[in-house]
């Protein structure tokens, strides 16, 4: 069996993509910052409501930072949370953290006290930065953990006194969106970074294989576990990350949209450290549902890469001011999170003349794992070819590779794989198997080496013995003029088992269920057709914009059951 029988991907790498990366081109993570730090000096690397610093600015106050979190007692190996939406502060405090030899612990914004609890009790996390909307939130918990060290900012604070002071007034007072806290000897991020200047990060010993960061993952059974992720795992990603944009973008020049948050594990490693080793400037979005926000971004700056997810793209196309803005300058767009929509993607290569190109990831895989040529000579509707130095199989239950084009679950191998789940040695024997990460997703590989996902395990629906997914039936109704977005799930049924329902967001009001109904006896098989539609004003999503089925099914089940008893 030859190279190209074995791996088939390899013969359609666009021209200049190598069939590896070197995953030691860099002992560490902080080696490939101080690098970035030295070539890109003058360079601008983030940009946020207007402000902007530059490569030298982030490493001088990141080394203040770090500074400050050994001068408070901290020690490499110690486990730190940074809980901020997208603000100038993240990077700071995240490139801060690990040169102090500090485990970051991402934690999402949104999460309830009790979401806190388990995550930085898990974790044991001993120092957080914060910012002050969701200190209200800490101060109900930080009793009952580690946590010695909080450094709260606010939105505003690295905008400049003037217009820092008038976003602060308006999220405090206008917005009241900062609950009263009242957390003792808490600091500002200002002041920790103004202390950090009177001392220096002590020296101490690191390798590749040193745990950085832990991101918290629902995984493939739904509990929340630390996907402990290494120096190596994350040098690996980027060098692969770098690997597939080189041929397509130009190192210096690059303007990267990031609306994705960077405690996202999609944007903090294709964003936040793989284009920021690339000299692009990442301009953040802070809040990604205010359309108007990604306008404005797209008309200060010549954008010519964006990262996101199927929902936001779909928000944009339908936002006139964004579909009439024209002389788009990008050259590459990448959506992952979830499944991109064919409809979709075709749409956003009409109006903004860049094809968009689907990728796959997992948190536990740093997260990328394939995505199609950023050219455009990919395939819509597959997740793409796996990135250089990783192999992907389809296998049936008992870890035996399918044929062809038959579908099984998919399984990944290569550099970027975690370590395992912190201290989860039996989840962490569950999911990887001699060496294969184990996905949880259902899919299929074509005899050119593209990977389509079928659906999550979890998420299909069986109708009398058949396989249903989701994710067929969403892409067809979506389809539909009249469709703004829709989620598919199974409900119980007492002949089938199962049948399936859709959740419906209209784009014309004039949509009817009958019209819709009819539509999709049509476009598919009939026991894949709907069996309930229901028009909803939204659709329940995470904080990325991906939408939730577990929620809508959650909501169904309390539905039923409160129908039944009564």
């Amino acid at each position: 069996m030859n190279v190209y029988e074995e791996r088939p991907w390899l013969k359609n790498y666009p021209k200049g993509v190598p069939a590896n990366i070197d995953p030691d081109a860099y002992e560490t993570v902080v080696e490939m910052l101080e690098e970035s730090f030295r070539k890109y000096r003058n360079l601008p690397a983030f940009a946020c409501m207007g402000k902007s610093l530059t490569f030298g600015q982030i490493d001088k106050l990141s080394r203040q930072f770090g500074a400050y979190l050994h001068a408070r007692g901290l020690e490499p190996g110690d486990k730190i949370a940074i809980m901020m939406p997208n603000l100038l502060q993240y990077p700071i405090a995240l490139f801060g953290a690990l040169r102090a030899g500090l485990v970051v612990v991402n934690t999402n914004p949104l999460y309830t006290p009790r979401e806190m609890l388990h995550q930085f009790t898990d974790a044991e996390v001993k120092a957080i930065v914060i910012c002050e909307n969701f200190a209200a939130n800490l101060q109900q918990i930080i009793g009952d953990t580690r946590i010695k060290t909080v450094i709260v900012t606010s939105i505003g604070e690295l905008l400049g006194t003037v217009k820092g002071g008038i976003v602060n007034f308006v999220v405090r007072y206008v917005k009241k969106m900062v609950p009263k806290w009242d957390i003792p000897n808490a600091v500002t991020f200002s002041e920790a970074l103004r202390d950090g200047k009177k001392f220096v990060i002590k020296q101490f010993e690191h390798c590749a294989e040193d745990v950085i960061l832990l991101q918290y993952t629902g995984g493939t059974t739904g509990v929340s576990k630390g996907a402990m992720l290494t120096n190596r795992n994350l040098v690996a990603n980027m060098m692969q990350m770098k690997a597939i944009m080189s041929p397509f973008l130009k190192e210096r020049e690059e303007v990267a949209l990031c609306p994705l948050p960077l405690y996202h594990i999609f944007a903090f490693t294709v964003n936040c450290l793989g284009l920021f080793s690339f000299g692009a400037l990442n301009v953040l979005i802070t809040n990604p549902r205010e359309l108007k926000t990604i306008v404005a971004a797209f008309k200060k700056y010549d954008i010519t890469l964006m990262t996101g997810v199927n929902t936001l793209f779909n928000g944009l196309l339908h936002y006139e001011p964004f579909t009439s803005l024209g002389d788009f300058k990008l050259k590459v767009t990448i959506g992952g999170g979830m499944a991109v929509q064919r409809v979709v993607a075709e749409r956003w290569q009409k109006v903004t003349g860049c094809p968009l190109a689907e990728g796959y990831g997992m948190t536990e895989a740093s997260p990328v794992v394939s995505c199609n040529p950023l050219d455009g000579t990919g395939k819509i509707g597959s997740i793409g070819l796996p990135v250089p130095s990783t192999d992907m199989r389809v296998v049936n239950e008992k870890d035996e590779p399918v044929a062809l084009g038959e579908a099984g679950e998919i399984q990944v191998k290569g550099p970027q794989v975690m370590l395992g789940y912190y201290n989860r040695p039996d989840e962490t024997a569950k999911t990887i198997r001699d060496g294969w990460l184990c996905t949880g997703d259902i899919g299929k590989m074509d005899s050119e080496g593209y990977f389509y996902i079928v659906d999550r395990k979890k998420d299909m629906i069986l109708v009398s013995g058949f396989n249903v997914f989701p994710n067929e039936v969403e892409d067809v109704v979506a389809a539909h003029p009249k469709v703004l977005e829709v989620a598919a799930i199974g409900v119980p049924h007492e002949k089938s088992g199962e049948v399936v329902k859709i959740f419906v967001v209209k784009k014309d009001p004039s949509l009817t269920e009958s019209e819709l109904m009819s539509y999709c006896r049509d476009n598919l098989t009939g026991y894949k057709v709907p069996k309930e539609i229901e028009f909803v004003s939204e659709l329940p999503k995470s904080n990325v914009g991906k939408i939730l089925r577990r929620v809508l099914r959650e909501q169904e089940l309390a539905r039923r059951q409160k129908q039944t008893a009564g």
